[in-house]
């Protein structure tokens, strides 16, 4: 499993925190997929945002009190962001408890589902803020998706990050991001854990080593000794790497943004 339920993400380091009166709250919506299904979502909007919109991945828990706080942070730092629920479907909409059994709605979550769904929280982003470029930022089954996004023509992204991704794909019966890295079409950020026993670093490298080859942009960063769901405010022993995380994924954005500009 990724964070526990009473997880909350760490607070972003000081000097790139915009200051925000009242602070930066989500508000918590349903969309509509493609496919008509009613899924929730949790969006909050910067006063001063850039165009770069961020659309949050989650853990397999789908959307809880971590991701709508991670949405307010992302805020906080300039960028509009939506986080998605992937249960819509199977599970219906609006707030769960701790108890809620996730793993049979993992299950049946499919890639093309979680992509329509992404779609649908984009254009909402740039509805309802004008940001003109997307980024999705996941974490483990969120990172995956995440990875597999990035090689979406539909979606088009700017860039892709993914936090401890689940790179070793059996068990969901599709093939692995290391596998079909030539297939990414945009730049990539990954962000690992060097003890996670569920993403092994020889995968990982492997990953860097395929990306490199197929000459996608991309940069890997792997935290020595740092477990998985090493982001979380709890973890006070792995803050340097949090707050050092932070700073990539926040300058990932910024370049994500002169890229865009330029284009």
């Amino acid at each position: 499993m990724c964070f526990s339920f009473d997880a909350h993400p760490p607070d972003l380091p000081r000097d790139l925190a915009r200051p925000i009166g009242g602070g930066a709250k989500a508000e918590q919506l349903e969309l509509t997929s493609a496919d008509g299904t009613a899924f929730s979502v949790a969006l909050a909007g910067s006063p001063d945002g850039d165009p770069v919109g961020v659309v949050i991945l989650p853990d397999v828990r789908g959307l809880y009190r971590f991701y709508i706080e991670l949405a307010e942070r992302f805020a906080e730092a300039g960028h509009h962001a939506i986080a998605i629920d992937y249960f819509g479907r199977t599970a219906g909409t609006g707030e769960r408890g701790e108890d809620f059994d996730y793993w049979p709605h993992v299950r049946e979550t499919k890639v093309e589902q979680v992509e329509a769904d992404a779609a649908a929280a984009a254009d909402a982003l740039r509805e309802r803020t004008g940001a003109s470029a997307i980024v999705t930022v996941g974490f483990c089954f969120g990172g995956l998706q995440s990875f597999l996004a990035a090689m979406s023509p539909e979606l088009a992204l700017a860039g892709a990050v993914g936090f401890y991704a689940g790179l070793d794909t059996s068990r969901w019966g599709i093939a692995s991001p290391v596998e079909r890295a030539a297939e990414i079409r945009c730049p990539l950020l990954g962000l690992f854990g060097g003890a996670d026993e569920g993403v092994p670093v020889e995968l990982v490298h492997q990953f860097e080593r395929n990306l490199a080859e197929a000459g996608v942009e991309h940069h890997i960063e792997i935290y020595q000794g740092a477990p998985h769901s090493f982001f979380d405010r709890k973890y006070e022993e792995y803050a340097a790497a949090c707050e050092d995380a932070w700073r990539r994924v926040l300058e990932f954005l910024t370049a994500v943004d002169k890229l865009t500009v330029h284009r």
